[in-house]
Parts: C-alpha cells; structure tokens; sequence
C-alpha cells in the first residue's frame, strides 16, 4: 500500500535534525512525502535535504515555509523575495521535486483519488490578540512584549511594498485555482501557515500569532472539498478537527523542543489512509 507521508520544520541546519533527516526511509518506496516548509534557511542545505528524501520516496512534494524565503548573510544566494522562491522553485524542478506552481499531483487511495495541492500564501498580520484591532497597534505590542519574528529582518517581500501585499496577490491567486478544481476530488491542502486561526490559541505568546496566517484562508477548509489540511511553523505537532475536517500539524521543530519531550520524534506523520 502507498502511503502518504508528511513532515515540516525540519530545520536542518540544526545537526541533530540533520541526522534525523538522513535516517528517514518510507515505508514502501512508492510512498509519497509532503515537506511543509522550513526545510533550513541556506539554499545548499535546502538541496541536500530535498536531494536526499528525493532518492528515498517515490514523490516529494514541497510547500515554502518563512525560513526557505530568508536572505541571510551567509548564504551564497543573495536573492530576495519572489526571486528567491522563483529559484527555490527552479531548484526543485531539477531535483524532480513538486511546488506549488506545478499541477496539483492526484494520489491514488485505497477510497479513491485525492488531490495534493501545495500552497504558498505567506500571512498579513491578522490574526490579532483580542482587542487589537489594527496591524500597528499588533505590531506595536508585539514589540513591546518582546515578540517580534525574524522574518522582520530577513524575509523580503520584493518586488511588493509589503509582506501583507504579497500574501494578498498569493491568496488570491491560489484561490482562484482551487476554484477551478473538480470539486468531487477532495483535496488534501498543504501550507506552511495554518488556514485557521485556531491552532495559534495556544501558542505560549500570544503575539507571535501575527506571522502565522490570514483571515483571507478561514473558510477554505470547508468552501472547498477538503479531506485533510497539513501545516507546520507552530512547533506544536498534533492533530485537530475544525467544522469537521482534519488539520495536520507535522513539525519536527527546534532539537530543544523535541528533545523535552517525553516521546522521540514522530516523522512523518500518516495523513492518509
């Protein structure tokens, strides 16, 4: 039986997360494999992970997180922006790895066909602590907590004025694909915010929710025939349901985080069957 498999965050600039990366194995070579964004930040070792889980499952399928799209210092690629993920993009179409501007890839089940749709919708500051109402007055606070994330320094929106902007023309555009599906095929949707304000509720600062997601997706789950969404960047991996319809965190996180934990690492994680 063919499985599809998914992972998230596996930041493997960290070598513990390097190590668990390369001992990954499928559990039938025909398996599939989501890679939900925050692979790592420098390119090199964006291609050696992707390489890697290439040569082992029998499709990879890769969806943008925030750290892929940072232009740090020291890396060799200086691009930003939405030339930076034109070439992530680029990059993985030599490797033979699908993004989210290629055609949505069907997965044949045991209950029938599913399409695996990657998506890459960025967020815009609106999902907001209760009682703030506008993006500088979140931002402001967040400041003042001491919650500020880093893609404020690193993750460039050009050529648009803004990262909200750029969510806006990503949100939709994918929208308007995912219109166009058939709708009797459900959908597995695979992004690396969440679609859903919920899962941020228990994040332990609440601030941080900002760079987290849009208000623009909150309907998507259920507008659009969906069997499953997945969805990292929370480091908080588990399973939910929202009006009915499974949300799949499957981050790996930050070696201190799943190191305190009581149970080893579970990647990746069975979406279906």
């Amino acid at each position: 039986m063919t499985h599809l498999l998914a992972t998230s965050d596996l930041h493997v600039g960290y070598p513990e997360n390097r190590e668990i990366v390369a001992g990954l194995r499928p559990v039938s070579a025909d398996d599939w494999l989501i890679v939900a964004g925050d692979v790592a930040e420098r390119t090199v070792e964006i291609e050696w992970t992707l390489s890697t889980l290439r040569e082992r499952f029998g499709t990879v399928i890769w969806a943008p997180g925030n750290h892929e799209l940072w232009t740090t210092k020291d890396d060799p690629v200086q691009a930003r922006g939405e030339v930076r993920y034109t070439h992530l993009v680029e990059l993985c179409r030599r490797l033979g790895v699908l993004t989210p501007e290629d055609p949505y890839p069907v997965w044949e089940g045991p209950a029938g066909p599913v399409t695996v749709a990657p998506l890459f919708l960025l967020y815009d500051y609106t999902f907001r602590v209760d009682g703030v109402h506008t993006k500088e007055a979140a931002l402001a606070k967040a400041v003042r907590a001491g919650v500020v994330c880093t893609d404020e320094y690193y993750l460039h929106p050009d050529p648009y004025p803004t990262r909200d902007d750029w969510c806006a023309a990503r949100v939709a555009a994918t929208e308007r694909r995912l219109t166009e599906h058939d709708p009797d095929i459900p959908l597995v949707l695979i992004n690396h915010w969440p679609l859903v304000r919920e899962p941020t509720r228990i994040l332990r600062y609440p601030d941080f929710a900002l760079w987290c997601g849009t208000e623009l997706t909150a309907d998507w789950h259920t507008k659009f025939n969906t069997a499953a969404a997945v969805y990292g960047h929370l480091h908080i991996p588990r399973t939910t349901e929202y009006d009915g319809v499974r949300f799949e965190e499957v981050s790996l996180g930050y070696p201190r985080e799943w190191q305190a934990r009581a149970k080893p690492p579970r990647i990746p994680r069975v979406i279906l069957p």
